[in-house]
C-alpha cells in the first residue's frame, strides 16, 4: 500500500495546491445595487411543489429591485395544489398552464421554455420552485452582472442542511461540486471549465437566444452545467459563486433521499460511460479509500494524505457551521458518492433511466 499511499498524497497535494484553489471559501455575493435596473424576469418551473411555493413565490414577489421585474410561473402538470396556491398569491405573478412536453425535450426544460417565451425581458432569473431569495438578491445578481461583464451568473444557494443525514452528507455534495468545476476556473475566461448552478441562473436574453435557446440543451439533464458551457464556449464571460441571499428549503431528511438526489444525474455525468465510470470509481477509491486504510494499517505517507484532504474540507464544514471534527470522516461521504454513482449506473443499464418528478428520462444528454 505504500506507493498507493505516496500516489495518493501527491493527488492530495497537486488538489489542493494546483487545482483551482477549489476548496476555499469561494467568491460570495454580498447585497448590491446595480448602476442601471434592466428589466428581469424569474422563471420558476413547479411541479407538485405545495408544499414549498408560496414560501418560494413570496420571496420573489417581495423583491426590492428598481427596474420592471415579472415572475412567470408554469405549473408543470402538478397533482397537487401548486397551481391553485399560486393564482392566490398576488396579480403579478403570471401562471402558465405546461402543456405536454415534446419528444426529445427533458419535462423541467420545456416548462422553462415556455416561461421563457412568455416573457420578453433583457434578463431571465431561471430559478426553482424550492428557492427562497432575500428581498435584495435579483438587484444583488444584476449588479454582479454589470460589474463582472458576464452574460450569465450564477450561484450555489445555500442548501437544508438539518437533518443528520444532510449534516453528514450535504456540504459533500458542495464540495464535490466545488472539486469538479472549481470556481477560479469558471469565472476565468481564458479557462474552459464551464459550469453553473441550477438553482440561481441569471442569463442575459440575448446571448440566451445566441447560443440557440432553451432548444440547445432540450434534452439536457444536467441542464444548469450545460448551458453555461454554450454560453462560454460563445466567447461570453460567465460567474459562479456562493449564494448568502438564497436558500433551497427542500428537504433531504433521510441517506435514501439524498442518494436519488445523487443518482438522479451522477451516470449522465459520465456520459454514461462505462469506462468513464471504471476510471472514476478507481480515482475515488485512490483519494477517499487507500488514505485511510492505509492510515489505519501504520503508514505515515498516508495519514499526510488524509490530513490534506480533511484540511481542504475545512472551509465548507465553516460554511454550513458545522464542527471540524466532521473533515477526517469525508472518506465515508466519498464512499456513500462512489456507491450512488454506481448504483446510477446500474439503474441505467437496467433502463430505469432518470427518475424525477413522477418522470422517466431516458434520452441521453444533448
Amino acid at each position: 500500500m505504500t506507493w498507493l499511499a505516496a500516489i495518493a498524497l501527491l493527488a492530495w497535494l497537486y488538489l489542493a495546491l494546483l487545482h483551482g484553489r477549489f476548496w476555499q471559501a469561494g467568491p460570495v455575493l454580498a447585497p448590491a445595487r446595480p448602476r442601471h435596473a434592466p428589466s428581469v424576469a424569474a422563471v420558476v418551473p413547479a411541479r407538485d411543489e405545495a408544499a414549498t411555493i408560496a414560501q418560494s413565490i413570496g420571496s420573489l414577489l417581495a423583491q426590492e429591485y428598481d427596474g420592471d421585474f415579472r415572475v412567470v410561473l408554469v405549473d408543470d402538470g402538478s397533482e397537487d395544489a401548486t397551481g391553485d396556491i399560486a393564482r392566490g398569491l398576488d396579480e403579478r405573478l403570471t401562471v402558465i398552464d405546461g402543456t405536454p412536453r415534446p419528444a426529445g425535450w427533458a419535462g423541467k426544460l420545456w416548462a422553462v421554455a415556455q416561461g421563457v417565451a412568455a416573457s420578453d425581458s433583457e434578463w431571465l432569473l431561471l430559478t426553482d420552485a424550492d428557492i427562497v431569495h432575500d428581498p435584495a438578491h435579483v438587484a444583488t445578481l444584476i449588479a454582479q452582472a454589470e460589474r463582472s461583464g458576464a452574460d450569465l451568473v450564477s450561484e450555489m444557494v445555500a442548501l437544508n442542511c438539518t437533518s443528520a443525514a444532510e449534516r453528514a452528507l450535504i456540504p459533500a455534495f458542495v464540495y464535490f461540486f466545488q472539486l469538479l468545476y472549481p470556481f477560479a476556473r469558471v469565472n476565468d475566461r481564458a479557462s474552459r471549465v464551464a459550469a453553473a448552478a441550477g438553482g440561481t441562473i441569471l442569463v442575459r436574453r440575448a446571448m440566451l437566444e445566441r447560443v440557440g435557446g432553451i432548444a440547445a440543451i432540450r434534452a439536457a439533464l444536467i441542464d444548469d452545467v450545460a448551458l453555461a458551457a454554450l454560453v462560454k464556449r460563445s466567447g461570453a464571460a460567465i460567474w459562479l459563486g456562493h449564494s448568502a441571499l438564497a436558500r433551497s428549503i427542500r428537504p433531504y431528511p433521510h441517506a435514501a433521499d439524498i442518494w436519488r438526489m445523487i443518482a438522479r444525474s451522477a451516470y449522465v455525468q459520465l456520459r454514461h460511460s462505462p469506462l468513464l465510470l471504471a476510471a472514476t470509481v478507481l480515482g475515488l477509491a485512490l483519494l477517499f479509500v487507500v488514505p485511510p486504510v492505509a492510515a489505519l494499517g501504520g503508514s505515515w505517507i498516508a495519514l499526510a494524505a488524509w490530513a490534506v484532504m480533511a484540511a481542504t474540507f475545512l472551509p465548507t464544514l465553516r460554511r454550513f457551521g458545522l464542527s471540524p471534527l466532521r473533515a477526517p470522516l469525508l472518506p465515508l461521504a466519498g464512499l456513500f458518492y462512489m456507491a450512488a454513482t454506481i448504483g446510477s449506473a446500474i439503474d441505467h443499464h437496467r433502463g430505469r433511466g432518470v427518475v424525477w418528478k413522477r418522470r422517466a428520462y431516458t434520452e441521453r444528454q444533448a
